[in-house]
């Protein structure tokens, strides 16, 4: 089995991307990844922001209060530290967690301020690569080595996670998209697309909390030509989006409906999909994000949790 194909059973078919471990004090942010791992999902993957928790450091405070699950930067922008730190940070993680650390690396985006390389996106992570792949470490490394996935959401960016990495995490993007990447990734490389989703079935309500989430993405220069190469059109783009891109990309309607999407990925050619929970009020923090996780868990195809893992 190749070390790809490894990761892909490691973590499962379902994991979450939960925004808001970013946002709390690390006691809450660490009873929550260890209610996550008991409800079986695979993974928790976390973003960096400039407004958000060092992702390294999470990760280690998210791995040392669970026991299974594995933990990915989804993603470390490489704006935000050269490659010699990312390296030293991964073996370290790597070594102390073994099997249970995931590297994933972008470009990140100029307008969020850590978007070194963002014009010559494709450049820059083959160059860092190259650095992370040469540099010296002296330290103990994991008996295996930290596998490392890119955010590729267009083609070229495709072909480089296929051709020097364990494959590609996705963000924003409908079933059509991980279709697509699994054609050009091929049959070995990991494909991880992202799911926003929300967990209700009044239209209003949930469209509204979705459409929120779109408009954020779509002040973002690289998600405005994403979509537009999804096809959709100036029409779709005017305001905060429109309904058919809102509900293209998030997945909202009742546990059931949710999880069908889910089913759709993972019958494009996904290995794993990483459920984002939107909310009305992120200020209320993670409870309203683990109801709507609770409320899915029956619907989804988990991961077993392992003999003794149970906390």
């Amino acid at each position: 089995m190749t070390a790809a194909r490894e990761l892909a059973a490691r973590i499962g078919p379902v994991g979450v991307w939960p925004a808001v471990l970013g946002e709390v004090p690390a006691a809450r942010a660490a009873a929550a990844a260890a209610e996550i791992e008991d409800l079986g999902y695979g993974a928790l993957w976390i973003g960096e922001s400039p407004a958000h928790k060092e992702v390294f450091t999470h990760s280690a405070l998210l791995l040392g209060a669970t026991s299974r699950i594995t933990v990915a930067t989804g993603v470390a922008t490489i704006g935000a530290r050269d490659a010699t730190a990312t390296d030293a940070a991964a073996q370290t993680l790597g070594e102390a967690f073994p099997d249970r650390f995931v590297l994933g690396l972008g470009a990140g985006h100029a307008e969020a301020g850590r978007g070194r390389g963002h014009d010559r996106p494709l450049t820059a992570l083959r160059e860092y690569l190259d650095a992370l792949d040469t540099r010296p470490y002296r330290g103990p490394r994991p008996a295996r080595p930290v596998p490392r996935v890119l955010a590729a959401l267009r083609p070229r960016m495709q072909e480089l996670a296929r051709d020097r990495t364990s494959g590609a995490h996705s963000f924003f993007v409908p079933p059509s998209h991980t279709a697509a990447a699994r054609e050009r990734l091929g049959p070995d490389p990991l494909l991880a697309p992202e799911q926003a989703v929300v967990v209700d079935p009044d239209p209003g309500r949930a469209r509204a909390i979705a459409r929120a989430h779109v408009a954020t993405r779509l002040a973002l220069r690289n998600y405005v030509n994403h979509v537009r190469a999804l096809g959709f059109g100036d029409d779709d783009l005017v305001g905060s989006g429109s309904d058919r891109l809102v509900d293209a990309l998030v997945a909202w309607g009742d546990p059931e409906t949710v999880a069908a999407r889910v089913r759709e990925h993972l019958d494009a050619g996904a290995d794993h999909v990483a459920i984002h929970p939107l909310t009305a009020a992120p200020a209320q923090g993670l409870a309203p994000v683990l109801d709507q996780l609770r409320a899915l868990t029956p619907a989804l195809p988990l991961t077993t949790v392992l003999p003794g893992s149970a906390r």
